[in-house]
Parts: structure tokens; C-alpha cells; sequence
């Protein structure tokens, strides 16, 4: 059995979340109070049901259910080590979720008279920090759109292995470092082609800008430290039972080195796998390529 509790702050895109599983054969629940999470398992394994299912956990449970949460959530994995669970909690920036309530008119299920959204928004972060330090993976919505949450709830979530999900994201130091990252590069040392006319409105993964930054040897060299860097400290991190471990590799834009790199090091490491036959899913995303650059509006 799989199960996948999905939290976050409101308008962050948990429902997005919940719907994009949903459409990948989860049985799905939103809103479950805490205290009937182990109850839900149980059922579940007494009644033979085979499918996976995915449960939303967020503010609008009690406050001290949510207290509890840690200690049932810890218990719940050590009891039922049968069950495949994982925690996936979104969010985005505060003044993101603002705009996102302005835009739909939604009301925050922290708000009354007394208490403002800026403030909901806040005491809601703070209901929630100990699901979000019990988190396998965390989503960062702030500039993704809904097609492309529901393309990552896809392929890093419903289409995960038992093996670990590894990913390697380019991304542009201007626009802030991606909060999911467990190992962070910065390339900017690097030769860059903006400064080139011929190549700045190309991307890392056309031939006209790789074919020169390969012309480079301190790209290769930088391209190999982080190989070896990974390939020594990715075993001790499987070992650690860690589900997903996301790389992050950042230029400047997150247009040239950052996407080169990215691509060049996800492409060796799915080699491998493949060809050493570890059960491993290696993804690749560029976070401020021209398609993800249009602000959100997930929802939920």
C-alpha cells in the first residue's frame, strides 16, 4: 500500500495537488482529521484495498490534533513499515498566497474579523511547522504554474519507484534559491554566453550554446567535481531511507550554465542507473526556463 499526505499553507496548491493524484488512480481524501490517519491505514489493510491513497492534512484541523501530528505521523512509519508513506507539503511566498486570495476571492479558513490574511497566513505557518519538518519533499509554488505542479506531483509523486527520485533543477540565483534544494551549486565562476549576442537567446540545452560551453575546460572540470562530489554522498543518503533528493544547480538567469550542467549530469546519472540497474528515478527541470517564468495559479 502507498500513501501520501499532502499539506501545505492555503492557496499554495494542495487541491491542484490532491486532483493530480486523483487522476493517477489515488483514492483521495482532503481534510482528514489527524487522529484518523493510523484508523484509515488499518481499514485499509483489513479490507484488502490495493490502492494507493492520498490524504490532504492542513490548517483546518484542530490546533492541537495538528500538535500531534509529529508523534502519530513517527508512529505510523515505524508500525507499518509495509506502507509505502511519504509527506509532501506545498507552499509559496507569503506575498504570493496574498495575490492568489485577492485574485480568487477565497477566504482563508484562518479569517475573522479580529484576524487579517497577512496574519491567517502567518499563524497557519506556524500551526503547520511540525508536518512541514516531518516533509519528504517540499513544492515551492510561488512561480510555478498549475500544469506545471501537477506535471511534478506526476512524475517526482505518482510515478515514483521504490527507489530514491532524483532530481536535477537549473536555476537563476537572481530569482532565489529553490527551497527543496538538498545540495546547492553555484556555477557563476563560469564562462557565460549571455555576454555573447550569438548565444543569449539560447538555451543550455541547445547545441549552439552546450557546443561552446563544452569548448570550455573549467565547465568540465566544474561538470566533474559535482559528478564525483554526488556520486560519493548519494549512497549514504539512499542508506538514509530518503525518498527524494533534489540537486540544485544555479547561474545567474538560469538560461545557460546552470541548464547545461543540469542536463549534462542528469543525463550521466540516468546512464547509470540504467546501466548498473539501481532502482533509481532520475528527472531533470529548469525552474527559470521561459515556461516556467508565468506566475502561478494553483490553488487550494
Amino acid at each position: 500500500m502507498k500513501l501520501i499526505v499532502v499539506s501545505g499553507r492555503s492557496g499554495s496548491g494542495k487541491s491542484t495537488a490532491l486532483h493530480a493524484l486523483e487522476d493517477q488512480g489515488f483514492h483521495c481524501v482532503d481534510n482528514l482529521p489527524v487522529g484518523l490517519l493510523p484508523r484509515l491505514v488499518e481499514n485499509a489493510a483489513e479490507e484488502g484495498i490495493d490502492v494507493p491513497f492520498a490524504v490532504g492534512i492542513d490548517a483546518r484541523n484542530l490546533p492541537a490534533a495538528l500538535e500531534q501530528f509529529p508523534e502519530i505521523y513517527t508512529a505510523l512509519k515505524a508500525n507499518r513499515p509495509d506502507v509505502q508513506t511519504e509527506l509532501v507539503f506545498i507552499d509559496a511566498d507569503p506575498g504570493t498566497l496574498v495575490r492568489r486570495f485577492s485574485e480568487t476571492r477565497r477566504r482563508h479558513p484562518l479569517t475573522n474579523s479580529d484576524v487579517s490574511l497577512q496574519d491567517a497566513l502567518a499563524a497557519e505557518n506556524d500551526l503547520l511547522a511540525g508536518i512541514r519538518d516531518h516533509a519528504d519533499l517540499v513544492f515551492d509554488t510561488t512561480r510555478m504554474t498549475v500544469h506545471g505542479l501537477r506535471d511534478q506531483i506526476r512524475e517526482r509523486v505518482a510515478g515514483r519507484s521504490t527507489g530514491l527520485s532524483l532530481l536535477f533543477r537549473s536555476f537563476g540565483f537572481k530569482r532565489g534559491v529553490p527551497v527543496d534544494a538538498d545540495m546547492v551549486f553555484d556555477v557563476r565562476c563560469l564562462p557565460n554566453p549571455h555576454w555573447l549576442p550569438e548565444l543569449r537567446d539560447h538555451d543550455g540545452r541547445e547545441a549552439i550554446v552546450s557546443e561552446w560551453l563544452a569548448t570550455h575546460e573549467d565547465v568540465g572540470e566544474m561538470e566533474a567535481d559535482i559528478r564525483r562530489l554526488v556520486e560519493r554522498w548519494l549512497p549514504a543518503y539512499e542508506a538514509n531511507s530518503r525518498s527524494y533528493f533534489t540537486i540544485a544547480i544555479g547561474c545567474t538567469g538560469g538560461h545557460h550554465r546552470s541548464v547545461y550542467l543540469a542536463e549534462r549530469l542528469g543525463e550521466y546519472f540516468a546512464r547509470r542507473a540504467k546501466l548498473e540497474t539501481i532502482e533509481r528515478d532520475v528527472l531533470i527541470q529548469h525552474r527559470d526556463l521561459e515556461t516556467l517564468q508565468r506566475p502561478a495559479q494553483v490553488s487550494g
